[in-house]
């Protein structure tokens, strides 16, 4: 039996600052409809009753059309503190891939990714294994990566299905570190925002400090994070400006003063709400304006942290140690109040040599610290560390003139492009044990009115393809936009599983950017094309908005002459990878 069955859906809307809050539409909409009562109630045979009728009614309509999206989409969120583990071999139970019909977005944040200086280095050069392991069990099913980020043991990744990809525009991706005085980013956040369909939307994960006496040292570092984090986008240049901002990781919230048993006792009885007014989170919800500002589906999962590995069993153990660190306190002395980060850096470089940095000074910190604060040899008391939440930008409020303008026309302060967000289920996984912690998830119906549905770029092959010939592609710019010449056009194997997945490419047009409408034709060496035959797809990536931003409809690429002759196999074809 599903617990959430029953459970109210967590509904929030562009046209309010809270869900309580009604829409100004809606209100606006019973104004017209009362006035319409009105008229019909005093209509007599005169015609210009008649017209007041008709011109209410056209009113009321056109507000019914304008705060009622139009298109719905899922939308699929995990976060989970992996503790160093290998990913499972199977992640379709976390995605619910068998048990729903599947999602338009998918995103996963993870936090203490194995970041070991070996490993972290190897994982800059290639896909680190989480990001494998989602992307084979996602691409067959139709979705492409559309972009991660990584900060040591911080990963985000965002996947979408295939036909959304020309438009999920201006990709952005930031972090911030708040571990070690704010120059480590063992603790921080790591962000991802684009445009869907002309809606600005946020994801933002985090790892913040540890300990239940470090709450306010918490809300300070996500504050600090919000406050500090921005991108080079004019209209949404900081986090909270985006339409919508889902904010969720480990946050290290803890239950307070309650003790060991009685934590235990209510877990195993399922009275869980006696715990809800100690959790350190919605305590400082009450206390904080802008924690006030996002919004979280109720705690009807048991807590999240912390378990034995390989079980369902919370805590039995005495902490371990890692280099001379004890699991439960090794951050405690690599954050403190109001973080000082470094500027961002984008250079790779620096990444490795403080990789090298932290491992030569590990040693020394770890000695130095179990001399300040060794083990307390304690278990660990049963938390809701890994939520996730979201917030709905608010309507600014209006000044004494807008007040006054709000009298007298009626379409003022209305969304013509607005946004409803439902929560449909917020819930854990306990079936995962290679961590400590189990992965937590939230799915999402997202209600929007498109502000486009026309892809920047028209792209499509032209004949028959195959290995024993050239082959051609038209491709036609249908809206100004950004261009360069190292923007490229790749021949990908349905199924792909990131922009960067391609078969082959060609660069599109050197000598001068098109005009817009223009058709303009490029042609694939034969010697590039795949000598087996197959369904593939031609896509435009632009190197400005870092995204395919046009797709063309699949097609078949002909099996060559070659490889009919000569017997080949896939297995004796690698060429082309």
């Amino acid at each position: 039996m599903d617990p959430f069955r029953d459970t109210p859906r967590v509904r929030s809307d562009s046209m309010s600052s809270s869900v309580s809050q009604g829409s100004s539409s809606k209100v606006l909409l019973r104004q017209r409809l009362s006035q319409l009562l009105t008229c019909i109630e005093d209509m007599g045979s005169d015609d210009e009753a008649s017209e007041e009728v008709s011109r209410t009614l056209d009113e009321a309509f056109q507000l019914c059309g304008r705060f009622i999206p139009t298109d719905a989409f899922r939308l699929h969120i995990v976060t989970w503190n992996v503790a160093t583990a290998e990913p499972p071999e199977d992640v379709t139970t976390l995605l619910q891939l068998d048990v729903q019909p599947p999602g338009d977005l998918y995103v996963i944040g993870l936090q203490e990714v194995n970041a070991t200086p070996v490993r972290f280095i190897s994982d800059l050069l290639v896909e680190d294994a989480w990001s494998h392991v989602f992307m084979d069990t996602l691409a067959p099913r139709g979705f492409v990566k559309v972009t991660s980020m990584r900060m040591q043991g911080l990963l985000l990744l965002v996947f979408a299905k295939q036909f959304h990809l020309p438009f999920i525009r201006n990709i952005q991706t930031t972090y911030t570190r708040t571990g070690f005085f704010g120059y480590w980013g063992n603790k921080g956040g790591v962000t991802v925002r684009f445009s869907f369909y002309g809606h600005m939307v946020c994801f933002l994960n985090c790892h913040l400090a540890a300990h239940v006496n470090y709450a306010l040292q918490r809300v300070d570092e996500i504050e600090y994070i919000l406050e500090t984090q921005d991108f080079d986008i004019s209209d949404t240049p900081n986090v909270r400006d985006h339409k919508v901002v889902f904010w969720f990781g480990d946050l290290n919230f803890r239950i307070a003063d309650h003790g060991l048993h009685f934590l235990r006792s209510s877990i195993n009885s399922g009275r869980l709400n006696l715990l809800w007014n100690k959790d350190q989170l919605t305590m400082m919800k009450k206390k904080e304006a802008f924690l006030q500002e996002f919004e979280e589906g109720p705690l009807n999962f048991k807590p999240t942290y912390k378990f034995d590995r390989n079980g369902e069993t919370y805590d039995t153990s005495t902490p371990k140690t890692w280099l001379g660190f004890a699991k439960s306190t090794v951050l405690l002395p690599l954050t403190m109040y109001r973080p000082r980060p470094l500027q961002r850096c984008s250079t790779t470089l620096f990444f490795l040599l403080t990789s090298l940095t932290w491992g030569l000074l590990s040693v020394w910190l770890g000695a130095w610290h179990r001399e300040l604060d060794p083990p307390s040899g304690k278990k660990r008391k049963p938390a809701w560390t890994d939520r996730i939440l979201w917030r709905i930008k608010p309507k600014t409020p209006p000044s004494e003139e807008d007040d006054e303008k709000a009298s007298t026309s009626t379409d003022d302060g209305l969304d013509e492009y607005p946004l409803l967000l439902t929560q449909d289920k917020y819930t854990s996984d306990m079936s995962y044990g290679v961590s400590d912690h189990k992965p937590v998830i939230a799915t999402f119906s997202l209600e929007v009115r498109k502000c486009f549905d026309t892809p920047l770029v028209h792209v499509s092959p032209l004949g028959v393809w195959s290995a024993d010939q050239e082959a051609l592609l038209n491709y036609t710019i249908q809206e100004d936009f950004m261009s360069s010449t190292w923007d490229w056009i790749g021949l990908y194997k349905v199924g792909f599983k990131s922009a960067f997945d391609y078969e082959t490419f060609v660069w599109v047009r050197e000598e001068e950017l098109p005009e817009t409408n223009e058709v303009i034709q490029l042609s694939v060496d034969k010697d590039e094309i795949p000598l087996l035959g197959g369904h593939y797809v031609l896509g435009y990536y632009s190197t400005n908005m870092q995204s395919i931003i046009g797709l063309s409809a699949n097609f078949q690429i002909l099996e060559s002459k070659r490889a009919v002759m000569e017997g080949l196999v896939p297995e004796n074809i690698n060429g082309l990878n």
